[in-house]
């Protein structure tokens, strides 16, 4: 292993170094005094045998919900506000007392690494705001302004939490890297300093983006980075009464070159990162021993001890060490069901905390699952695996009603809940190669829709929270109504659904969506099993399964992207006109279907266009590969083979392009003859995370505009884009 030697740096950074090393050992060697106030007197000093029992009793102790509040609240504090003290916390934090909220872990942003809201003198002050770089023009970032009166956004919410009978940890998002859209010509409030002065330190840059993770990310098998990673940590555990930390590991998932160009971590890399743990837990044992109080280490992480590994993050190690006292799963992904969390922590006298991050699933329509009724079921099952405690991420209505239920399934028992397959649907090939290996759990939603072949039965699981017999001991009664989302479904005698092996009759089929009565006794406190069959239709089999002739606007379940003010969309002539006439970040405009697409079966899609100018695409994926065919005015190609080409002009008529996918062949069309060949050249290739084709304008680099007459696609079979439960009680 590489030994770190100061004298290895620059003389810049070995000046840095020094002068870090001096302020981090006069801020050990004087304890806990700083210049945000001091301990109360009270303490007594511990020793270690008595801080370590003393953690243990305040790991039993019950949190019911842990909130996080990621700092917002500050970096984007309305204008017309004055900036005091009760306005700030009246924004995320106030309305949480008396609610089931029993920890809040606030994160001073940490945004870009090395980035805070508190008074650091290790890391940057974050002072300047998102309107300096014309974002959010009606707000500001108040750190500074409450610094000046004598305290700052950790100190405040620290100082509320106690007052209030409430814990308060820090949060540090290891990684966080929102900064991405930093370029050096277009600069962002959220890159730091120190990285505009150690580009070196990143696993990328602006030009040479990774393929996996963020370029902004830093290295942390660089010593630089691990040693500033403990110091930030350290510096807070030595200046604010916090009663944890919550290393936040998952916000966002990159941590060494390897895996951001597509490698798993290796051994040593994982030894780094343990060992910085264990630097972490030493600190923190230290600090509690001189205060005469413990200070608990969370994590959040990916539930897949393997992925984590993979990662660099040797989970399993870290437990059986014993440096972590709550271990909290999930992000942007889930791997496995809650049981797989709570054993895994329980296995090692550590606390369970399933995270209930924000959804961020596409497509919804009938259902949201960030819902009321959503968040309700999604706790109800954690609690249901035997979790100790809720954690809930990137939700900030302080008022809201969740607060009061979510942390006790005793107050969730009687009321109504959604259930869904699936909750969250991001990718975890996106952090790390062939990440979705390590999934144990259904994907399904809009974006990730599943495809019905007649004949052949399709099966999935539903995991429910309910136990129908303590609600009815409690004087209710539930109703279950089954949801399933077929766009094109005409027939609902096409169908047969079981629930848990048994028959469902009387259904009914109206606006795309087929809905059928569960009875109450078949529903399960755990997994319950769906299957599907669609019966064979009689008649024509080459039927398009998707539609959209531009009469209108594509709806639902058709998605449009978000657009820019330099994007253009109308209705002309018998046409959908779609232009990009921008070269910026997000300056694209598609339309999407997500269609359940497999490489098994012969999927087709047909599109009648007139280019106009620039550059247009029809994009397909079936979710293992993927591939753009490519409209510009004297020509067409594919994206990722432009060698296979043909010249055309495009712009003189409507063209007829029909698109061939099957196993790893792909053939384009014109006109009704055969003009681009990939046989054999359409096979697994990452950065096609869904499950879905679109048709429109461009991207972010590039400009383009066209005339699309209509689009099709036939994949077979019936698209199944959700599956909800629905639960309503009565009083018996």
């Amino acid at each position: 292993m590489k030994v770190f030697r100061p004298d290895s740096l620059d003389a810049r950074t070995a000046s840095c170094w020094l002068r870090s090393l001096l302020v981090m050992g006069m801020i050990l060697i004087a304890g806990v005094s700083t210049s945000v106030g001091e301990e109360p007197e009270d303490r007594v000093p511990l020793t270690t045998s008595e801080l370590r029992h003393a953690r243990k009793q305040k790991l039993r102790t019950p949190r019911r919900i842990i909130a996080n509040n990621d700092g917002c609240d500050c970096l984007y504090f309305p204008k017309d506000l004055k900036p005091t003290v009760a306005n700030f916390l009246a924004q995320r934090t106030t309305d949480l007392a008396g609610t089931q909220v029993d920890t809040i872990a606030y994160c001073t942003i940490s945004s870009g690494f090395s980035y805070f809201t508190h008074k650091t003198r290790v890391g940057t002050l974050l002072s300047h705001s998102a309107s300096d770089f014309g974002i959010a023009p009606d707000k500001r970032n108040i750190a500074r302004e409450l610094i000046a009166q004598g305290t700052d956004p950790l100190r405040a919410v620290v100082d509320f939490g106690h007052r209030h009978n409430m814990e308060v940890f820090w949060s540090m998002r290891m990684n966080d890297t929102h900064d991405v859209a930093h370029h050096p010509d277009r600069p962002y409030f959220l890159f730091p300093p120190l990285k505009k002065e150690h580009p070196e330190w990143l696993v990328g840059d602006p030009i040479r983006r990774t393929p996996y993770g963020r370029w902004s990310s830093v290295d942390y098998a660089r010593p630089e980075i691990r040693d500033l990673a403990f110091r930030f940590i350290a510096e807070v555990c030595t200046s604010y009464d916090v009663d944890g930390i919550e290393l936040d590991f998952f916000r966002h998932l990159c941590f060494f070159k390897s895996t951001a160009f597509g490698k798993a971590a290796t051994d040593d890399e994982r030894f780094q990162m343990t060992d910085l743990l264990r630097r972490v837990r030493r600190m923190t044992e230290q600090v509690g021993c001189r205060r005469g109080k413990p200070i608990l280490v969370a994590v959040r992480v990916p539930d897949s001890v393997e992925y984590c590994r993979d990662m660099g993050l040797d989970l399993e190690r870290w437990l059986q060490e014993g440096l972590i006292d709550l271990l909290i799963t999930t992000g942007y992904f889930r791997l496995n069901p809650w049981t797989y969390t709570v054993q895994l922590a329980h296995r090692y006298g550590v606390a369970a905390y399933p995270c209930l991050s924000d959804s961020r699933v596409r497509g919804e329509s009938r259902f949201r699952r960030a819902s009321l009724e959503g968040y309700r079921g999604r706790a109800m099952n954690a609690w249901a695996a035997g979790a100790d405690g809720i954690h809930i991420f990137n939700f900030f209505d302080p008022k809201a009603q969740l607060w009061r239920e979510l942390g006790d399934p005793r107050t969730l028992l009687a009321k109504d809940k959604l259930y869904f397959v699936t909750v969250r649907d991001g990718n975890p090939n996106s952090f790390l190669a062939g990440g979705d290996r390590y999934c144990r759990v259904p994907v399904l939603t809009p974006s990730h829709a599943a495809r019905l072949v007649p004949g052949r039965q399709w099966e999935t699981e539903l995991t429910m929270g309910e136990d129908v017999a303590d609600a009815r001991r409690a004087g209710f009664e539930p109703e279950f109504t089954l949801h399933l989302e077929l766009p094109y479904l005409k027939q609902l005698e096409r169908l047969q659904v079981k629930w848990n092996g048994q028959v469902l009759a009387d259904g009914h089929l109206s606006s795309g969506w087929a809905d059928y009565p569960v009875p109450a006794d078949s529903v399960r406190k755990g997994t319950n099993r769906i299957e599907l069959l669609l019966r064979e239709k009689p008649g024509r089999s080459d039927e398009w399964n998707i539609v959209y002739e531009a009469t209108e606007r594509p709806r639902r379940p058709w998605q449009r992207d978000r657009g820019s003010p330099r994007t253009l969309e109308k209705l002309t002539d018998g046409a959908l006109f779609l232009a990009d006439r921008g070269t910026v970040s997000g300056d694209y405009l598609f339309y999407r279907y997500a269609w359940g697409a497999t490489p098994d079966a012969k999927t087709v899609v047909e599109a009648q266009v007139k280019v106009i100018s620039g550059a247009s695409y029809v994009i397909v994926a079936n979710g293992i590969t993927g591939e753009r065919l490519e409209l510009w005015p004297d020509h067409i190609d594919l994206y990722h083979h432009r060698s296979i080409r043909y010249d055309m002009d495009t712009t003189d008529r409507f063209h007829l392009y029909r698109i061939e996918m099957e196993g790893e062949d792909l053939k384009v069309y014109v006109d009704g003859q055969l003009r681009l060949d990939a046989t054999g050249k359409f096979s697994r290739r990452s950065g096609y995370p869904r499950n879905e084709f679109a048709f429109g304008a461009a991207n972010s680099t590039m400009v383009g505009e066209a005339l699309w007459a209509s689009v099709k696609a036939r994949v077979g079979g019936q698209i199944l884009t959700d599956v909800v439960m629905s639960v309503r009680y009565r009083e018996r």
